[in-house]
């Protein structure tokens, strides 16, 4: 295999998940008895510009599909991160209803929206229909393509060059990385800003968070290969952010290589070192994550036989991309996890991909009254045990699983 950046040999392994259908593939009553197409999902660490990336199986068209059911709304906590964001850059770089900002994977409208209430001209770019048809919902104008070079020139001729990109959590999602990152060199004014969002691989790595891996998700980035990535392609890195969202991620900021003015961040320089002290750039950094992996697995096995012995209900919340991950690695079926919770009404009534356990609506959960919730988004513990507080009221209990397994006492 070649890097999708540098196309050098790649052929260090990280992990080997084995296989596992595509992690939004979610079925209905239908295709429930129908095949499942799966793919090996294994990830392996270019030793050239460092980029860690899954080994090419599953083309695009089969993972970002019309009826796609990621909605970033259902999330409250995702949705004060967009509040903000808007508020700190329409302020930290001036941007008024003179400026234009333009997102790609705009989803559902989550973060446009609050650029709409402040009278900033907008754009997003979303290529999937269920996701893009629920922006427009909200008054955004919507593109409804894949983003590349090809669509940052035409939106170029338009007059629709960009004060401000946008790029949340979609950079890992991107096959050709070098096409996409280019095209924001072209999008933006010559004075523009890109941001771009990203779980960050230093986290991922002493999180042990394996189950943030998935088809859907080709890079996991560390700021040594995407400052090599960006000015590869026309990008100059001069700040970032260390944030907590999803587990621990990265804003970078970017301007154009060739007219940007700001000089890089000591935040900058100094998140580089501290990924070169931690052997981001060595090979000895990412031995040991298997076996990490193989643990939480067992574990969580473990736990949920003993429970089925002791004649105890276990539940899930959340049907994540990174639940079904786990669930698929651990081979956890509905004998074991009975039901998932989602507020998503486009999951509810749907299966998952691959364990195909039933998906349901919170009703379910308060009418069963299981005795262990575990929580599959993780990154969302907090706001989920908030929400769900009242099955203290018959002793039911949290189980995480990932970084380790964790019954939580309420």
């Amino acid at each position: 295999m070649k890097c999708r950046h540098c196309q050098a040999r790649v052929a260090l392994s990280l992990i080997d998940l084995g296989s596992a259908p595509p992690s939004n593939a979610y079925l209905n009553q239908q295709t429930l008895h129908a095949p499942e197409k799966y793919f090996p999902l294994r990830v392996l660490v270019c030793t050239e510009c460092w980029l860690v990336q899954t080994e090419d199986y599953a083309g695009v068209g089969e993972l970002f599909s019309a009826d796609y059911a990621y909605f970033s709304s259902f999330s409250t906590t995702w949705l004060k991160h967009a509040e903000q964001y808007v508020m700190d850059m329409a302020q930290r770089f001036k941007l008024d209803v003179n400026s234009h900002i333009v997102e790609v994977a705009a989803n559902d409208g989550y973060l446009l929206q609050y650029a709409k209430a402040r009278g900033i001209p907008c754009l997003g770019i979303e290529p999937t229909t269920s996701t893009a048809d629920a922006a427009r919902a909200k008054g955004i104008e919507i593109v409804e393509e894949f983003f590349g070079v090809k669509l940052a020139r035409q939106l170029v001729a338009q007059g629709k060059q960009a004060d401000l990109t946008v790029a949340n959590n979609v950079l890992a999602h991107v096959p050709d990385i070098n096409d996409f990152v280019r095209g924001f060199s072209v999008l933006l004014k010559p004075a523009g800003v890109s941001t771009f969002e990203f779980p960050h691989l230093l986290s991922l790595l002493s999180g042990n968070q394996f189950d943030t891996i998935y088809h859907e998700h080709y890079s996991y980035l560390s700021l040594i290969a995407v400052k090599r990535i960006f000015e590869h392609n026309g990008l100059s890195v001069f700040d970032v952010d260390e944030l907590p969202t999803h587990g621990g991620s990265l804003r970078v900021y970017a301007q154009r290589k060739n007219s940007g003015v700001r000089e890089p961040s000591r935040n900058t320089a100094k998140l580089l070192a501290r990924e070169t002290s931690a052997g981001i750039n060595s090979t000895a950094c990412y031995a040991g994550f298997q076996a990490k992996a193989n643990k939480v697995k067992n574990d969580l096995l473990v736990f949920l036989i003993e429970a089925q012995r002791a004649g105890k209900l276990v539940a899930g919340y959340g049907a994540a991309a990174k639940g079904n991950t786990l669930l698929n690695y651990a081979g956890v079926r509905s004998d074991l996890l009975s039901y998932v919770v989602d507020r998503n009404p486009a999951k509810q009534d749907k299966f998952l991909p691959g364990c195909r356990i039933p998906i349901v609506a919170e009703a379910h959960l308060i009418q069963s009254r299981p005795d262990y919730v575990v929580i599959l988004p993780w990154n969302l513990s907090r706001e989920v045990m908030t929400q769900l507080a009242y099955i203290r009221e018959w002793g039911g209990q949290f189980v995480t699983a990932v970084p380790s397994l964790k019954v939580i006492l309420i």
